[in-house]
């Protein structure tokens, strides 16, 4: 006797062997139970999740010998005639093939006599889509009140191109996706049953490939079983699919951690020399990213038979939830952008770098941070050079803020544009840098975090009305001290106006562009950083009207002083002037950027 494929020799007979379908099953159960029957169904869904399956056991429901019944019997001949497709009186038709005005008028005039020897004509039409415009309008009428013995069975990949005239007239169900658990244990059950042995991880690797088919799910499940000579095993199937060892993966995320880069590009060029594809690796790294932020934040959704659950704790309590939705960003973004990389090699080991640059930089903190970076300056040095008596520009070196500790602000050095000297025969541009003082406040930097306001004030609370008040009525000042940390509250208070004060009481203005600010949360947490910067309860008002003095305006104008200045100091320099007279340069718009 011939083979017969998993995906034919367990397609699902009955409602009760489908799996995956629940809320259809349950809705079909009860119509046919209560003899609800409609005229016309139409099973959407994509390729391999049980339209065809669902077809098959409707149509034996109520055709069977026993009755219409939601439990078919499978043994008359008409359940057995149906399974094996030899049913006169149940009709597939394949709307990719048959979709012109001929095929449907054909069906249609058939469709008129009366069962041969079931109790309903079944006609199903599979890829509906694929009709054309007349074969749809030809069916139009017959779709809504056809025969009393005939029933349609429409079934379509794409219902948005079914004509809304053919969806009112029809029962629609919306076959989903199957979920992997669910794809995992049917074939755990059927490998079983057929006495082939497996690995658990194997099957997983499988129910992620087939994207929620179950079909797809038992043809690459026939293929692991014959590339692995009558066994499924992770490293055959791994082999199989091109997915990568997951230990590979848990190697890049330890080096990540670590800030090691030399071990990351060690590990892509072992990847590189096992020719393991770096787009399918960066798909498996975000998606062991997704799993380790459900471990991370709720660490029972990970099955204890999870092979890796033991791993997939400790590495998820090694980074911390910004990490996480970081990596897993950069790693979807590096999937998309691989194909526009020199090669694949060079896009994953890029994508590996920026996340370890994201992390030291952005991310790690100060205490973290690998030895041979400890009391680093950032050095950010710019030239000029020009033919004949060009002047070098002045190299700037810029001193990072240490933290908690008052600084002077430096005086901003002005960039020149770039100018290009189109009279030159080669293509020449010219960068000319000029620095520019100007005399900024001297403003002091303070660390303060959220967490250290909310304590402070819980700590003063008691005794903050004994405090002497005394203040200057400088607004500005008071927020760039000491709510620069505070992300959205100091965006709050940057864009309020200080209407009056006194030592119980204090009222803002804010504008009505900004009031999306002013919400309760955002006036809480102010109200909590002035009471502890006061030392003492004030009472916070916020009014909204026109904005005029805030410390937001008073920023744009010095900026808009900057640039005028910038400019000026660009349009005035005799360098410049000499190349825009002699040799028709010209000043590139927009390129003129004061350095702060």
């Amino acid at each position: 006797m011939s083979y017969q494929v998993l995906a034919r020799k367990w397609r699902p007979k009955s409602f009760s062997s489908l799996v995956g379908q629940d809320h259809v099953v349950q809705a079909l159960s009860n119509a046919l139970s209560q003899q609800r029957l409609h005229h016309a169904y139409l099973f959407t869904g994509t390729r391999g999740v049980g339209k065809t399956t669902l077809s098959r056991i409707l149509a034996k429901s109520l055709n069977c010998a026993t009755g219409i019944t939601a439990t078919p019997c499978g043994e008359c001949d008409a359940c057995r005639a149906i399974d094996i497709g030899r049913y006169v009186d149940y009709v597939e038709m394949d709307a990719a093939s048959n979709r012109g005005i001929a095929d449907m008028v054909s069906l249609l005039e058939q469709a008129i006599y009366a069962p041969s020897s079931g109790r309903f004509k079944v006609y199903m039409i599979d890829e509906v889509h694929m009709l054309t415009k007349e074969a749809f309008n030809a069916m139009l009428k017959t779709l809504e009140e056809p025969p009393a013995h005939v029933k349609f069975i429409l079934a379509t990949t794409d219902p948005q191109k079914v004509p809304v005239t053919i969806l009112s007239r029809c029962l629609q169900f919306n076959l989903r996706q199957m979920a992997s658990s669910t794809i995992t244990a049917h074939l755990q059950d059927i490998l079983g049953q057929e006495q082939i042995t497996f690995e658990a991880p194997a099957l997983q690797l499988i129910a992620r490939a087939a994207n929620g088919s179950m079909r797809d799910a038992l043809s690459l499940t026939d293929q692991a079983i014959a590339y692995g000579n009558q066994s499924v095993r992770e490293t055959d199937v791994r082999s199989m699919l091109g997915a990568i060892d997951q230990s590979y993966l848990y190697e890049l995320l330890r080096a990540l951690i670590n800030n090691d880069a030399l071990a990351l590009l060690n590990i892509a060029q072992q990847m590189d020399s096992r020719s393991i594809g770096f787009e399918s690796a960066l798909k498996d790294l975000a998606a062991l990213l997704h799993l380790l932020a459900i471990a991370q934040h709720s660490p029972q959704a990970i099955a204890d038979d999870h092979p890796e659950r033991q791993t997939l704790l400790d590495l998820s309590s090694q980074l911390t939830a910004e990490m996480l939705q970081l990596y897993y960003q950069i790693s979807i973004l590096g999937h998309r952008d691989i194909g526009l990389a020199p090669d694949a090699y060079a896009g994953f080991t890029m994508t590996l770098l920026r996340m370890l640059a994201f992390k030291t930089d952005a991310m790690a903190p100060a205490s973290s941070a690998p030895a041979g970076n400890a009391g680093s300056t950032e050095s950010n040095t710019r030239s000029a050079a020009a033919s004949g008596g060009a002047r070098a520009a002045l190299a700037q070196s810029r001193q990072p803020a240490a933290t908690n500790v008052p600084h002077v602000a430096q005086a901003p050095v002005i960039e020149a544009p770039v100018i290009v000297a189109p009279a030159i025969p080669v293509e020449t541009t010219i960068s000319v840098t000029q620095a520019v003082a100007v005399s900024p406040p001297v403003i002091e930097s303070v660390q303060v975090t959220e967490q250290a306001f909310v304590q402070a004030v819980e700590q003063n609370a008691a005794s903050s009305e004994t405090l002497p008040f005394q203040w200057d009525g400088n607004w500005r000042t008071l927020v760039e001290n000491h709510l620069s940390k505070l992300g959205l509250v100091r965006a709050l208070a940057q864009n309020c106006e200080l209407v009056s004060y006194d030592a119980d009481n204090m009222v803002l203005r804010i504008g009505d562009a900004h009031k999306h600010l002013a919400s309760a949360n955002y006036l809480d947490k102010l109200n909590t950083a002035l009471n502890t910067h006061f030392g003492r309860r004030i009472k916070l008002t916020i009014q909204v009207g026109q904005e005029a003095n805030t410390p937001a305006r008073q920023m744009a104008v010095e900026r808009a002083e900057l640039q005028d200045q910038a400019k000026d100091a660009i349009l005035s320099d005799h360098f410049v002037q000499g190349l825009m007279q002699e040799m028709g340069a010209t000043i590139v718009p927009n390129s003129i950027k004061p350095l702060h």
